[in-house]
């Protein structure tokens, strides 16, 4: 059971875990449900549980930690109306949660750790390095109050923001499946993506549970040289095993693996990068991502030009390979995932 300052963390509980805790307290079952009910909708008050008696209240405040995030700051694109909130959590410490329009609904990006250990070059995220894992219920609350400030129902989730989320198993897999219970929010698990740069002692424990999400592994290069240069996750590990590891989690969930791909000018966008990537994810059969590189004041990357982007797609489609070239969301609001949270740590410095 996770605790925070000495106290139950209340809102990573399922019903079953609360319904235990409140018999514990001496109360009936179906409290528990009534309890579950006001957490998973978002509540920050205990005085707002007016269907809980007054003592349990009491008790209840006493030995459980409940903290509602407050919004540092909101930041919304006149370009698209993608809207990026940075959230100020229980101990000040901050992250970035990013909610973006499709045409077939809206999709939350949320953040899985404050800061990040995996230090790609060329990602914001990383500047300052990790401080701490997000708890199931700051990962939740991450949905629950991006729905609630935007006023825009969330049918999607990708774990895509600050942090990776298989170096906070534990917790990640926890927030799974409190977004998915059906007394919850109730967000299906097709309709949940989670992206690794590529932590592989942990794929065979996603395997196992045979959750229906969308993996995305965040590549960014096919070849052990230009990858390890680009994300030190790839030192020891190698490109070789990670698509191995692949291979095998396709074969024992059935799932399509997404490849993401950031496209850097004069790193990785050669047309001999591009077939080589063809040769590696066809067997697969999975997904490319060409992602145009948002740009990072701290970092030294520039994005692909518009010519070779569309030479490098035309190079993977020749190949038999199914590609996308992500839109640009937020472009006029810091897009890059940490960017907000740097800027204001810069600022308050």
């Amino acid at each position: 059971m996770t605790r925070i300052n000495d106290k139950i963390d209340i809102k990573s509980l399922l019903p079953e875990e609360l319904s235990a805790l409140l018999k514990e307290m001496g109360q009936p079952g179906y409290r528990a449900g009534q309890l579950f009910s006001w957490l998973s909708g978002g509540c920050g008050d205990w005085e707002e549980m007016t269907n809980l008696p007054k003592t349990l209240r009491t008790a209840l405040s006493e030995s459980s930690h409940l903290y509602a995030p407050k919004v540092l700051r909101r930041q919304e694109s006149a370009q698209d109306g993608t809207i990026k909130f940075l959230w100020e959590l229980y101990d000040g410490n901050a992250v970035e949660t990013v909610v973006m329009r499709y045409h077939y609904g809206n999709t939350v990006c949320i953040s899985s750790q404050v800061g990040c250990a995996q230090g790609c070059a060329f990602c914001a995220s990383a500047i300052g390095g990790k401080i701490r894992d997000l708890t199931a219920s700051e990962m939740l609350d991450e949905v629950i109050w991006s729905e609630k400030e935007s006023g825009l129902p969330v049918g999607h989730i990708v774990l895509m923001g600050i942090g990776e989320p298989l170096d906070n198993f534990d917790n990640v897999m926890r927030f799974l499946e409190l977004v998915n219970h059906p007394r919850g929010r109730n967000i299906g698990m097709r309709h949940i993506s989670l992206s690794t740069c590529g932590i592989l002692e942990r794929f065979d424990d996603l395997a196992e549970r045979d959750l229906q999400l969308t993996l995305s592994v965040s590549l960014h290069a096919p070849d052990d040289e230009t990858r390890s240069r680009l994300m030190p996750a790839n030192r020891g590990r190698g490109v070789d095993e990670l698509f191995r590891k692949c291979g095998e989690y396709y074969r024992r969930t059935g799932r399509r693996i997404s490849f993401e791909y950031a496209m850097i000018d004069g790193v990785n966008d050669s047309p001999e990068q591009a077939e080589l990537l063809a040769r590696r994810v066809k067997p697969l059969g999975a997904h490319v991502n060409l992602i145009p590189l948002n740009h990072v004041d701290e970092r030294r990357f520039e994005p692909s030009s518009p010519e070779s982007l569309r030479r490098f797609t035309e190079i993977l489609t020749k190949n038999g390979v199914n590609v996308t070239v992500r839109r640009r969301l937020g472009s006029d609001v810091d897009a890059s995932c940490g960017q907000l949270r740097r800027k204001t740590v810069r600022e308050t410095k």
